[in-house]
């Protein structure tokens, strides 16, 4: 039966409409994404059989070009699209950020970090500047680096703290593996760099790392 000929309330773009997008299955959202299925199979059979081929929603926007590619009925455009819908999204949770007036929401923090550094094959550590009322200057991702480790040297993260007046810094990296434990290095890197920062009167008011869809807090850990 065609997705057409379902009960409307039960058709994903009017139950998205009806009820919201946070109504909606992983594989409904998909179906809107793909807008069509194959013969035989609506958007949503479709849909299913990609999340289960992937492994998950996760793993299905994690595809890089040529695995996206290679899946069957998925090609250049839908892999633009698709990547122009997470841009779209991080832009979205950038500017949700940017525009509070003092930061003083960890979720919405946390939220913006693992949206920029989720998912990354790499290691890469980002600061947010912040002015002395907690308000965001900007955001950059600093240093990259391989698997498992980016080479992060303090004094760019001081020149460019102190190029855009910064008096507060979150830091933040991800760690691809996903898990989200911060390593020895980690707690000697953000003691050393809040020692010297201390020195220019200048802030570390948290460090996240960024996991398989979670984050660990040093500040809520009690460990800055």
């Amino acid at each position: 039966m065609k997705i057409s000929e379902w009960p409307a309330d039960e058709r994903p773009r009017e139950k998205l409409i009806e009820h919201g997008a946070s109504a909606l299955s992983d594989a409904e959202l998909v179906a809107i994404f793909l807008r069509t299925g194959m013969a035989g199979r609506t958007a949503v059979d479709v849909a299913r059989e990609l999340l289960s081929l992937c492994g998950g929603l996760r793993a299905l926007l994690a595809l890089d070009r040529l695995q996206f590619r290679q899946i069957p009925g998925l090609g250049p455009a839908k892999y633009a699209q698709l990547h122009a819908a997470l841009e779209i999204g991080r832009r979205f949770l950038r500017a949700e950020l940017e525009h509070r007036t003092v930061i003083d929401n960890p979720d919405c923090t946390r939220r913006f970090l693992i949206a920029q550094l989720h998912g990354k094959e790499h290691e890469s550590f980002a600061c947010l500047f912040l002015d002395t009322r907690h308000r965001v200057i900007r955001f950059e991702e600093l240093h990259q680096g391989t698997i498992d480790h980016a080479h992060v040297y303090p004094r760019v993260i001081v020149k460019r703290a102190l190029g855009c007046n910064a008096a507060a810094l979150i830091l933040a990296h991800n760690h691809p593996s996903g898990v989200t434990q911060p390593s020895a290095a980690d707690r000697e890197l953000t003691l050393r760099l809040k020692d010297i920062l201390k020195i220019v009167d200048i802030r570390i008011l948290d460090h996240f790392i960024v996991g398989d869809g979670q984050s660990f807090s040093f500040a809520e850990h009690g460990l800055l």
